[in-house]
């Protein structure tokens, strides 16, 4: 018996605008649009998803508790490595990152979430290069 697996049709671009949102509803519907499940032709090994362009990443709405609290973990290979830095601090230093870290934690942990992770493009003000590909609006309800 022969089974079938639909060909990706080709990517869109969506852009979402970040400003005055919960940066988690920000990155589930990133994630989404990603990883393709608004799509009825999805299949979770394949990438189905569009590319997907987040404007005003450094408008973004945190709670300032939670800005104060949470706290980002890397470690280089040396002893006594670890190194940490508070939300707060890395809004003020690289504003993108930390929707970057938020979208790449809501997808799947498998061979697909580099490419996934290609196809995601933050900017921190309104500006943004992928003018020439017009990205298709989205609105977050």
């Amino acid at each position: 018996m022969k089974t079938s697996t639909p060909k990706p049709s080709a990517a869109k671009w969506l852009l979402i605008d970040a400003s005055e949102q919960m940066m988690g509803r920000v990155a589930v519907q990133a994630a989404i649009f990603l990883r393709g499940k608004h799509k009825p032709e999805f299949t979770s090994h394949q990438l189905h998803g569009d590319h997907v362009v987040i404007i005003n990443a450094s408008k973004i709405s945190i709670l300032p508790k939670k800005a104060r609290n949470k706290i980002y973990y890397r470690h280089t290979p040396w002893l006594g490595g670890m190194k940490k830095i508070t939300m707060e601090a890395l809004m003020v230093k690289e504003p993108t990152s930390p929707m970057q870290k938020a979208v790449k934690g809501m997808l799947p942990k498998n061979r697909l979430r580099n490419e996934m992770m290609k196809r995601l493009h933050v900017f921190a003000g309104a500006e943004h290069t992928f003018a020439p590909q017009k990205p298709t609006p989205v609105t977050l309800s």
